[in-house]
């Protein structure tokens, strides 16, 4: 009987340690279901790459549980910032109304925290790009779009040498057009409404405001027509000389040169102008 019981406990010891050294093994990498164990080896880094490879592969809602691991458990990794960008990324790349807004929380937290990190123009571009993304159509309020542009001139301002410009610099002048066809729809509303005073101050502050608008040649278009509409023929001719000068292949250039022809006519003495109705 002592023998058998010798055995049993022997084997009941042996078991022991091969349940133990199984375990161990568990918990020496992370389980295969995705979730990080005890005992994983740098497990910060295990949390960067597996939050890094749901990003690739835009599963937002994945990486974001990855990431947001990382920066609550480790706050020394020297992953976290990284992490931080990966974050706000996260929610960048879903592009809904709300995750916009949790994407420009953390693009701005990490050039809060991180203002000297090698990667904050990278946050300063995704900042930019989370109010682009939310800019609504020319006819509808540009608070956002003016947003954009605040937070794409911070980055051609902050970061001179960033390789992110050039991009920035093309995002820019995008949410700039956007900010400028909102102002050029209003002078025309007013110019096909008749009210040529109002479209005259609408398109003259649009092009004192933004010279480089990519439609400037229609700008400058209807504002000589607005002009001659309220007898500043004078003022008129020069802005349809600007077009003519300006925009050689425009489609407003040739019309614009028989408007000039057609008024300096009409500004010449003893001339009488050829009857007929005048297509705008």
């Amino acid at each position: 009987m002592t023998t058998i019981r010798s055995r049993q406990s022997l084997v009941q010891v042996i078991l022991a340690i091969l349940i133990t050294m199984v375990a161990a093994g568990a918990s020496g990498c992370a389980s295969k279901d995705g979730k990080l164990q005890a005992g994983t080896k740098q497990p910060d880094k295990w949390l960067f790459e597996q939050g890094t490879a749901s990003l690739q592969t835009k599963k937002w809602f994945k990486a974001r549980e990855y990431f947001r691991q990382l920066i609550d458990s480790y706050p020394q990794s020297p992953h976290r910032p990284d992490a931080k960008l990966g974050l706000g990324d996260a929610y960048l790349g879903e592009g809904t109304s709300e995750a916009l807004v949790y994407a420009q929380n953390e693009f701005r937290e990490f050039l809060t925290f991180y203002p000297t990190n090698p990667r904050a123009d990278y946050a300063q571009f995704k900042l930019a790009m989370a109010h682009f993304k939310q800019m609504p159509k020319p006819e509808r309020d540009q608070t956002r779009t003016k947003e954009a542009i605040v937070e794409f001139q911070s980055l051609l301002d902050r970061y001179p040498s960033s390789s992110l410009r050039s991009e920035g610099s093309a995002r820019l002048r995008d949410a700039r057009d956007r900010l400028a066809l909102s102002e050029y729809g209003v002078g025309l509303f007013y110019y096909r409404a008749r009210w040529y005073p109002g479209a005259v101050d609408r398109f003259v502050a649009l092009l004192k405001n933004d010279p480089e608008f990519t439609q400037s040649d229609a700008v400058y278009f209807y504002l000589a027509e607005s002009l001659a509409k309220i007898n500043k023929k004078p003022e008129a001719l020069v802005s349809f000389d600007r077009l003519v000068k300006g925009f050689p292949k425009s489609q407003y250039a040739q019309r614009a040169t028989k408007r000039i022809e057609e008024l300096k006519i009409e500004l010449t003495p003893g001339t009488v102008p050829p009857a007929g109705p005048k297509k705008l």
